[in-house]
């Protein structure tokens, strides 16, 4: 079981590829990481050294790694925060290549675009690629709410909305859309609500919304989400599987005080979360 995981690396902290491969090895899966950046840590820390890489550099990764096989042996691709307009065309065209050459293969897209509390925050003419080559190519993509409805164009406050607009984002290939970190009309107080949402079903789980909001936590609810696929479960049980073990990462996180999340601390909560929350389906109203 492999996976070919093309993210950001930072070396200190938990964001892109440095908080997606430990999970995804701890369910016992190996991890090609290919980086988009290389930096000393993450934005917002009062500095910040190393630098979005070359696309061309990027792209002979990318060959390298064809070049050993991994397109073969690989279960899924993965990629998160691309860095650059010409990083996402590279990640585009070698998804596209991988595909024909492994039909089996399966591509899941994190939309790293922004958040509710910055909008984008990505260059301004990485949005328009992701929305209009990737999603065209993915199988599954794990946006926050704020991305979703970006890539849709559209305001969606019920989950009635979500689930309509996410159909319509499937006409563009994606079997499979999860919203992380939807705040609706209708979840309560306290809590917080993910979504899946397929052509003909849909689910949600809901967690306790902790008082905390490290960085990071897409990036590895989309990698235990792809874990979780990758090892056979289906879209609501992959959906339980990551809402449970990122609850379980930030509520250490949010006993730890500390500003990245305790992912290596939570090594055990990964595969197997004490407290599970079940996904529930949905029913959109006529």
């Amino acid at each position: 079981m492999n996976v070919i995981s093309i993210q950001s690396q930072v070396a200190y902290g938990h964001v892109g590829n440095s908080a997606a491969v430990f999970p995804l090895q701890m369910h016992g899966i190996d991890v090609i990481a290919v980086p988009t950046t290389l930096l000393s840590n993450r934005p917002g820390y009062p500095t910040l050294r190393g630098r979005v890489l070359d696309a061309k550099f990027v792209g002979e990764l990318l060959q390298g790694i064809e070049e050993r096989g991994a397109v073969d042996s690989a279960s899924m691709i993965l990629s998160g925060y691309l860095g650059s307009a010409e990083i996402a065309g590279v990640v585009a065209d070698f998804v596209e290549r991988a595909k024909v050459r492994n039909p089996a293969l399966r591509y899941a897209l994190d939309p790293v675009l922004g958040d509710r509390d910055r909008g984008l925050f990505v260059q301004a003419d990485i949005p328009p690629l992701v929305r209009d080559r990737l999603c065209a190519l993915a199988d599954i993509i794990t946006p926050n709410h704020f991305e979703f409805e970006w890539l849709c164009g559209a305001k969606a406050s019920t989950i009635d909305q979500v689930i309509a607009q996410a159909r319509a984002l499937m006409a563009r290939a994606p079997s499979t859309i999860v919203i992380t970190s939807a705040e609706l009309a209708d979840t309560r107080d306290g809590e917080i609500d993910s979504l899946a949402v397929e052509r003909a079903r849909a689910w949600r789980v809901r967690t306790p919304k902790l008082p905390i909001s490290p960085n990071g936590t897409g990036d590895l609810f989309a990698a235990l989400t792809v874990s979780a696929r990758v090892l056979g479960k289906d879209t609501p049980a992959a959906l339980s599987h990551a809402a449970s073990a990122i609850f379980a990462v930030l509520e250490r996180t949010a006993a730890r005080a500390t500003e990245e999340m305790r992912i290596v601390e939570s090594a055990e909560q990964l595969v197997h979360p004490k407290r599970r929350f079940e996904a529930v389906p949905y029913l959109a109203k006529s």
